[in-house]
């Protein structure tokens, strides 16, 4: 038990003490949005087998998600959807594609393209999420 704590808290401090800039940044948000999607996917299949087991239960979930903060979280949902995506899309293309751009200037363009490209495509979105919670917190 001791060798795998330490193995741990090896591995965290050495995330919070590496100053790799772009490169760092973008695989650290890489994944917390992987992470961030995966538990929604779970709270997801354990609410709708609810629906079908015990009613009340999804009901009461439903009203859960009607809240503002559920509502704020769905916006940064889909931010991480879209930026997980497209940050996989470019290491897949760095990997299988192009490996010799694997260089830390080159790193650095496409980590910040990638996030501009996320962006850019999460705010249209996120607009449209944030009109209707605002709408809807009107009611």
């Amino acid at each position: 038990m001791t060798t795998s704590w330490t193995s741990l808290k090896t591995t965290l401090s050495g995330y919070l003490k590496y100053r790799g800039r772009e490169g760092q940044t973008a695989f650290m948000l890489h994944r917390i949005t992987g992470l961030g999607t995966l538990l929604f996917l779970t709270i997801h299949i354990v609410d709708t087998a609810a629906a079908y087991y015990y009613p009340p239960l999804y009901e009461h979930a439903i009203v859960l998600y009607r809240l503002p903060l559920f509502m704020v979280g769905e916006i940064f949902l889909v931010f991480s959807v879209v930026y997980h995506g497209v940050n996989g899309f470019r290491i897949a293309y760095l990997d299988l594609i192009k490996p010799k751009d694997w260089m830390i200037l080159k790193q650095r363009k496409s980590a910040k393209t990638t996030l501009i490209i996320s962006t850019i495509i999460w705010l249209p979105a996120a607009w449209i999420m944030a009109s209707n919670m605002i709408k809807h917190l009107g009611e």
